[in-house]
């Protein structure tokens, strides 16, 4: 008979395995490394090729897999091929294989972290804007990389249509890399760019600490649609007419009915498509219009529309126009209209509305304040127009007249 060449592992090295604490216990060691090292691996590989962090499941099966493989060839396979050494069925064995998968599988859970940060090193290595996860300090320290944690909870701007949900998930605990040595103000502003460019957003309101973390947040869609630019007792009617030649949104035009011919009312060409023409008219006056009846429209010569001017640059602009009640009692209160930090156009009292009221003039309780500023700083008005508990004794509101913030963030 062909004689059948021994297994390279011999019987009483695998014997040893169980007969020797010390054996078993540096066993355990190699494999839990093993299973650390294949684990680990995935989810830098994984973090580095799709920006994203791995499932839990992948790297602790590839990491288990390789402890598999080591136990399969090394113990089971060659006791059974040298037919002597303990049983691989034996409770002894079956005790050190289901140790040994467990102290595997522990050091693969761990690794995955590791990974994951280690792949986040390399991608700012590579010159990343942003992370989805941590970095780690020594990357932060060292290298010029200032890390900026979004919260993950992300507040709606009063006023303006919410984000929408998705993007808020994306974004909450989102990490983004700035280079250091930015200032507070510097920083705020880079931030406010990317994210409005990065994710759409069209009004940010962020507060940053000193350190550059981020202490508020809070998110507004850009307006959309004909709605925001109808001034008030206005609705957009689309009716089918015949408009003049020429004629485009902006312009104003007369509506006439042909059988009999009679003028229904005044209004604003929105737009055209077809013969299907949009209408901005009085609220009092859409009921007039039908859509069984075709109309002819007649343009009128330009004239100044200073409201729908200041609309569209309203629209355009970063900031927006809110109403703020000052109470009794609050810091706003004998404070000049020039010291809120604000453009405040009009001022209604109980005798009526003061337009574009005088710098100097003070502000008293009752006072409603129409004021036009950025999101963040109407937010700070509207917090200091009530009473607040422990409010300083000189009388500060608390809203910011210098916009210069020159504190720099390491």
């Amino acid at each position: 008979m062909i004689p059948i060449a021994a297994s390279p592992v011999s019987p009483l090295q695998v014997a040893s395995v169980f007969d020797d604490p010390t054996l078993a216990v540096s066993q355990l060691v190699g494999m839990a490394i093993l299973a650390g090292l294949l684990s680990g691996s995935v989810a830098l590989g994984f973090r580095w090729y799709t920006r994203e962090r791995v499932q839990t499941g992948l790297p602790v099966l590839f990491g288990l897999s390789g402890v598999a493989a080591y136990l399969n060839t090394r113990t089971a396979l060659g006791q059974v091929i040298s037919g002597t050494g303990p049983d691989p069925l034996s409770t002894t064995a079956a005790l050190f294989n289901v140790t040994a998968f467990l102290v595997a599988g522990a050091t693969a859970l761990g690794a995955i972290r590791v990974g994951d940060r280690l792949g986040n090193d390399l991608f700012v290595a590579a010159g990343a804007r942003n992370v989805d996860g941590e970095i780690s300090r020594v990357v932060e320290a060292v290298g010029r990389v200032l890390a900026v944690d979004m919260p993950e909870e992300i507040d709606d701007i009063v006023g303006y249509d919410p984000v929408p949900e998705e993007i808020k998930d994306q974004l909450a605990g989102h990490t983004f890399l700035f280079p250091k040595r930015l200032t507070v103000a510097e920083l705020e502003t880079r931030l406010r760019t990317r994210l409005k460019s990065d994710y759409g957003v069209g009004h940010v309101d962020v507060e940053l600490a000193d350190d550059g973390s981020v202490e508020y947040l809070a998110l507004g869609a850009r307006a959309a649609g004909i709605g925001p630019t109808l001034p008030p007792e206005t609705a957009a009617v689309a009716v089918r007419a015949d408009p003049a030649f020429a004629a485009s949104a902006g312009d104003i035009v007369q509506v006439w009915t042909t059988d009999p011919t009679e003028r229904v009312t005044t209004a604003e060409l929105r737009g055209v498509s077809g013969d299907v023409v949009t209408l901005a008219v009085d609220a009092a006056d859409a009921p007039l219009l039908s859509s069984d009846t075709e109309y002819r429209l007649v343009t009128l010569p330009v004239e100044p529309r200073a409201d729908r001017e200041f609309a569209s640059l309203l629209r355009a602009a970063a900031e927006t126009m809110s109403v703020v009640t000052v109470r009794e009692g609050s810091s706003l209160v004998g404070q000049p209209v020039q010291s809120l930090g604000v453009t405040v156009v009009a001022i209604r009292t109980g005798d009526g509305i003061e337009p574009i009221p005088p710098r100097d003039r003070t502000v008293r309780a009752g006072d409603d304040l129409y004021a036009i500023a950025k999101p963040e700083d109407l937010r700070k008005l509207d917090a200091a127009a009530v009473p607040a508990v422990g409010t300083p004794e000189d009388g500060t509101s608390g809203v910011s007249t210098d916009g210069d913030d020159d504190r720099s963030v390491d």
